[in-house]
């Protein structure tokens, strides 16, 4: 089957495929890129698994948009819930207006979290400032300048930040725009936000633009093709955001241990939001467990039994067919666009500059 053939028949099955699968901008990963051989990311250190009070190593908790479990999701509400329940980090997602302002929005419209069909990229920033969710207690949308002044208040400085540097906008726009927006907020005299915020990247096309707008900025790349992360093994310290399906599925567990203990490189998965998947990932010694209670989940570290024998079948019945559910999809989507995603991590997406020819 053609390329031409397979996009038509992808979208039209769109509601039963996995959402990543089909989000706009997908194609983007397919992108061959060329960084400088002498240029190398920082290790995103503040990602690595954290001692607790009792002096254990547990995975960190990462509030995915914030504590979406209890707040409307991707709201200042919803981030101030996560620190106040005791989260490590803010996990959040970027969107960019006609008038070039960031915002903090996981969805390309305003349709499902505030109830209007509006483009976020067709309207300015004034058009769009009072919207308010559905949700309640409906909450306005957050630009990134207001999480960055709220972070950077006192007290503060130990809670990191991990973009969602969503596809479907315009990659050399939408860092751009990052990096001023950065720049613009003075963190705290204690801490950079070179070392409080990590870039998450889907794409390897990401990298070199992350080079141009974000020099000192680490990096994770956000996934759930493990052929395709490993790719990102031949770039110095970049760290891995994987969906928690492909970690449980085949080559999970060699993956886990390449880039950890092989290439020491910090391995988070998202979304986990039931008991035994949490369980599963205290036990595989992840380093972020990304999640939309984190309130449960700092419970479930705090109940951990190291010593408790693992279950023959650690998940329950309904967690192992979304695995396999997840897993044959991503490998059949990876199979049909081989040629041009090249999912085996010998043939170079990512190469030195000076190695391709001008």
């Amino acid at each position: 089957m053609s390329e031409a053939e397979t996009e038509p028949l992808l979208r039209r099955a769109s509601l039963a495929f996995p959402p990543m699968l089909v989000q706009p901008g997908i194609e983007k990963l397919a992108t061959h890129v060329t960084l400088a051989d002498h240029i190398a990311f920082p290790l995103p250190a503040v990602a690595h698994a954290r001692l607790n009070g009792q002096k254990r190593k547990l995975p960190q908790c990462i509030a995915h948009r914030g504590y979406k479990a209890k707040f409307p999701e991707n709201t200042l509400a919803a981030f101030r819930g996560a620190v106040a329940v005791g989260a490590h980090a803010i996990e959040t997602d970027l969107h960019i207006t006609k008038d070039e302002v960031v915002v903090i929005s996981h969805d390309a419209t305003l349709k499902r979290c505030f109830g209007r069909p509006d483009k976020i990229i067709d309207r300015n920033w004034d058009e769009i400032k009072d919207a308010r969710t559905v949700a309640a207690p409906h909450e306005p949308m957050p630009r990134l300048i207001d999480l960055l002044v709220y972070l950077a208040a006192p007290r503060l400085e130990d809670i990191w930040l991990l973009l969602d540097i969503k596809l479907d906008n315009d990659a050399d726009d939408i860092m751009r725009l990052i990096g001023s927006t950065i720049a613009s907020v003075a963190p705290p005299e204690t801490k950079p936000w070179t070392e409080r915020i990590v870039l998450g990247a889907w794409a390897a096309k990401y990298l070199p633009l992350a080079q141009k707008y974000l020099p000192g900025f680490p990096i994770v790349h956000i996934g759930f093709s493990l052929p395709y992360a490993r790719h990102f093994f031949t770039v110095p310290d970049v760290g891995f955001n994987m969906l928690l399906a492909t970690l449980v599925a085949p080559g999970g567990r060699r993956f886990i241990q390449d880039a950890q203990e092989k290439y020491n490189r910090p391995v988070l998965a998202w979304t986990v939001n039931t008991k035994d998947k949490m369980q599963w990932c205290i036990r595989r010694n992840l380093d972020g467990v990304i999640t939309d209670d984190p309130e449960l989940y700092l419970s479930v570290c705090e109940n951990h039994d190291d010593n408790e024998p693992e279950k023959l079948f650690p998940l329950n019945l309904r967690d192992y067919f979304d695995v396999i559910r997840v897993w044959a999809f991503v490998v059949v989507i990876f199979w049909l666009r081989r040629k041009k995603f090249m999912p085996i991590a010998s043939r170079e997406l990512i190469s030195p500059i000076n190695s391709r020819s001008p």
